[in-house]
């Protein structure tokens, strides 16, 4: 009998690599990637960057009702968002190629919905936007992502970026050039009593939900963070307005 179809999610590198900056930003304390990440309200040099994550495969990942898994550790609620978070969704990491030093972003939880069509997908152009909502407490949700549609995290939105100077309680991130790593779906190593959702073979480790294909779930590209001198901007969105633009603190 030939096995169900599974989803299969990348890391669009286009879109990472094309969607980058360095800069100087006024943080406010009340938004909630400031309270989640353990940032020094104030001002900081920041490195912003875009993920999109693609749903290539041949079915949908499909999560529903985040209120239908409180007890299986696959949402948890953000109390200052008000509403369910993915557990383990993505995973970004900047790295010192020179040393392998890892820098943890202040993005803390993922709300997995259907955010924009992917456009080189090879499937039908008429499967819909199913996945639309979040949830919350007295809520319901429905989270997923479609095959054929992307979950997209724009630079403007709360959390998608490092803290540089040393403003988040981590090592401040001298000048140079660093990778940018994105991981969907991470792998990780089953601890005692915890569940193992979907094991890859392959590796021996588990993650959150099966796909057809873990070797596709990572992009890398170079960024590069200036002397923090001044308010220089660096990245293909130099040019963006340097002020603090997250609206939607998610």
């Amino acid at each position: 009998m030939p096995s169900d179809p599974l989803p299969d999610l990348i890391v669009d590198q286009g879109s990472l690599r094309q969607h980058w900056v360095t800069r100087v930003e006024d943080l406010p304390a009340t938004f909630c990637s400031v309270v989640e990440g353990g940032v020094t309200p104030g001002e900081h040099m920041l490195l912003r960057f875009t993920v999109s994550t693609p749903n290539i495969g041949l079915a949908d990942v499909n999560i529903g009702d985040p209120s239908q898994h409180v007890n299986d550790g696959l949402f948890e609620l953000s109390n200052c968002h008000k509403h369910y978070h993915f557990r383990h969704y993505a995973l970004y990491q900047l790295i010192d190629p020179n040393t392998g030093y890892v820098w943890r972003a202040a993005k803390r939880g993922f709300c997995m919905i259907d955010v924009e069509k992917y456009n080189p997908y090879p499937g039908p152009n008429n499967n819909p936007r199913t996945y639309t909502s979040c949830g919350a407490v007295g809520i319901p949700g429905n989270q997923g992502i479609s095959k054929g549609w992307a979950d997209t995290y724009i630079w403007k939105l709360g959390g998608q970026y490092f803290v540089l100077d040393g403003g988040d309680g981590q090592p401040e991130v001298p000048p140079g050039d660093y990778i940018l790593r994105v991981t969907v779906n991470p792998p990780y190593a089953q601890a005692s009593g915890e569940p193992c959702r979907a094991l890859d073979t392959n590796t021996g480790l588990c993650h959150q939900f099966a796909e057809s294909d873990y070797t596709n779930n990572v992009a890398e590209v170079r960024v590069t963070v200036p002397d923090h001198k001044g308010r220089q901007s660096v990245g293909p969105l130099k040019d963006e307005p340097s002020i603090a633009i997250e609206p939607i603190d998610q």
